[in-house]
């Protein structure tokens, strides 16, 4: 039977099969056939101008003949290999002369052609191995009954195969620009702008065509086939940005790349066969793959400093679902700010302001000799680390909450290098004070328990009556009020809970008293204060502050009273 559309015939012919008829590319049989993808799928039978995936086993050999029966003809083959580099050859022979005619009797039985096969090589037309994706293009291909051999010898692989015999019509796959290249236009700590020309199949064929940007730490990629094999089904291509905003592909939580819910996505390309044989799971790898739509530029995101990636473009017939590859780049981000490291001065409280999650670096070098080097640290909010290093060697690594005091052993000539890190709720404010004079103390002592409590039968219309713990240490208590409205909320009261700042930020309209206050006997050192002249029914926050010896104060956790509205 002859072809109908075109000379070229595509069928599997697997050593010992049965005889079968050669299939023409009747058109509406073939529209037929691409709709139903499974006619292909296990069959190895590769329509003329339609590009079918298929597998191999590592070591096992498969083979694809197809038929031209023409001379001159036209001719494009391209095999993608996907996850593992390929050794593939294109070899014909001449067909018999009854079925290398013009058409007008029936072809030679394929019994006869297949022992023709079996009993002869053929002439050697072409042969690459690697991982290219790679092409045979002939203006003009003799008549004759062609053999395509492939063999992975790595490990079983995916591979793609495109044929046809009308190349300059059909054009698939998208064309590239005469600069493929991809332009990195912007770097900095965490972003990098990407840049390339349109594809000519967009730009004057007016085709549907998008681009699909691939990142990854590892290495460029030849195809898009090689992406999909690294990735899961579950990573399909992500939706277009909307227009105007570039989209991160790192706004998930596994980016950076270390993902926290892949459990159970993993998998190998093939989970079994119809052999009963079974290949392994792949572990999941730091890559990523966004599709922008029909975009020329883009700005990718959340990427880690100083680290390197690898960036990969695709244009994709949104038509055919077939791609090309831009010539991939890679790209370094650049290095975070060098912290400046803060000098400490003998006995001189520092003030230190840390973004959240960030880090401060200061460094202490005593002018003189000395025994002993006392670090106070005063945290205003949440709690902070530090650590503190002497000519490199790690000595202390602690998490300070409101006032903590540390005395180490000192060294002649001892350079003190530490570090500050940051709290992750929020930004953090502290104080700190570094000295070789162990009765050189600005900070106050604290108990370990800075409540303030409140004696609800002790409560009346006007008055409220509080208590908290002091230290064995002389110090000054000074407690201060301010009326605020009913719905006052805790998160409010929280948010105000800067130990930091001390009475001189508040109004003397709402200072109570101050006193003196210490008592040998620690279990005995507390103290109680009544606050008279308040509104019935009325709510008020009251806050108690310890100033010490060198004038610095540390505030008590807030507490939220109320009055009594009727007595």
């Amino acid at each position: 039977m002859l072809l109908l559309r075109c000379p070229l015939l595509l069928l599997l012919l697997p050593l010992g099969s049965r005889p079968q008829k050669l299939p023409t590319r009747d058109e509406e049989l073939f529209q037929m056939q691409i709709r139903d993808k499974a006619f292909f799928h296990d069959s190895s039978v590769i329509p003329d101008g339609a590009e079918i995936s298929s597998y191999l086993f590592r070591d096992t050999p498969k083979r694809y003949f197809f038929v031209v029966e023409e001379d001159n003809t036209p001719l494009a083959v391209t095999v993608t290999p996907c996850d593992a580099p390929l050794e593939w050859k294109l070899s014909v022979q001449e067909l018999p002369e009854e079925a290398s005619g013009e058409g007008s009797g029936e072809p030679e039985p394929l019994e006869q052609q297949k022992q023709q096969i079996t009993n002869e090589e053929g002439t050697e037309l072409f042969s690459y191995k690697g991982n290219d994706v790679e092409y045979f293009v002939s203006s003009s291909s003799p008549s004759g009954l062609y053999q395509l051999d492939l063999l992975s010898t790595e490990k079983d692989t995916h591979f793609k195969v495109y044929a046809t015999t009308t190349p300059e019509s059909d054009q698939p796959y998208p064309e590239l620009p005469y600069d493929p290249r991809i332009d990195v236009t912007s770097l900095g700590r965490t972003t990098v702008t990407l840049a390339w020309k349109p594809s000519p199949t967009a730009s004057l064929l007016k085709q549907p065509i998008q681009y699909c940007i691939v990142i990854n730490k590892e290495h460029n990629f030849k195809s898009l086939c090689a992406v999909e094999a690294k990735l899961s089904s579950d990573d399909a291509f992500m939706m277009a940005p909307k227009p105007g905003l570039d989209f991160s592909p790192f706004d998930f939580a596994h980016f950076g790349f270390p993902s926290d819910n892949n459990s159970g996505k993993e998998r190998g390309f093939l989970k079994s066969s119809k052999f009963g044989r079974q290949t392994s799971s792949k572990p999941r790898v730091d890559l990523h793959k966004v599709c922008v739509g029909n975009k020329n530029i883009f700005t990718v995101s959340d990427l880690k400093p100083d680290t390197q990636y690898y960036f990969d473009m695709f244009a994709v017939n949104t038509n055919t679902n077939m791609s090309t590859a831009y010539v991939g780049t890679f790209a370094r981000t650049k290095e975070e700010a060098k912290q400046k490291t803060v000098e400490l001065k003998d006995g001189k409280v520092t003030d230190v302001f840390i973004k959240r999650k960030g880090a401060k670096f200061l460094r202490f070098a005593p002018v003189s000799s000395h025994q002993k080097v006392t670090f106070s640290v005063h945290s205003c909010l949440d709690a902070v680390q530090i650590q503190v290093r002497r000519d490199g060697k790690l000595l202390l690594s602690q998490n300070v909450e409101g006032v903590r005091q540390f005395q180490l052993r000192g060294k002649a000539k001892a350079k003190y290098l530490i570090r500050l890190k940051g709290s992750k709720k929020g930004a953090s404010v502290l104080k700190i004070l570094a000295t070789t004079r162990p009765n050189k103390q600005s900070f106050p002592s604290l108990p370990e328990d800075t409540r303030i409590k409140a004696f609800d039968k002790l409560r009346t219309c006007s008055s409220v009556t509080v208590a908290w713990l002091g230290t064995q240490e002389r110090n000054k208590f000074c407690i201060y009020k301010r009326e605020v409205d009913d719905n006052y909320s805790e998160e409010q009261k929280k948010r105000e809970q800067n130990q930091c700042l001390g009475p001189d930020t508040r109004k003397k309209s709402e200072k109570v008293l101050c006193k003196y206050f210490h008592s040998q006997n620690i279990q005995k050192a507390v103290t109680t204060e009544t606050i008279r002249g308040l509104q019935p029914g009325k709510s008020y926050l009251l806050d108690v502050y310890v100033i010490g010896h060198g004038g610095h104060s540390v505030k008590y956790q807030s507490k939220l009273v109320k009055t009594r509205k009727f007595c």
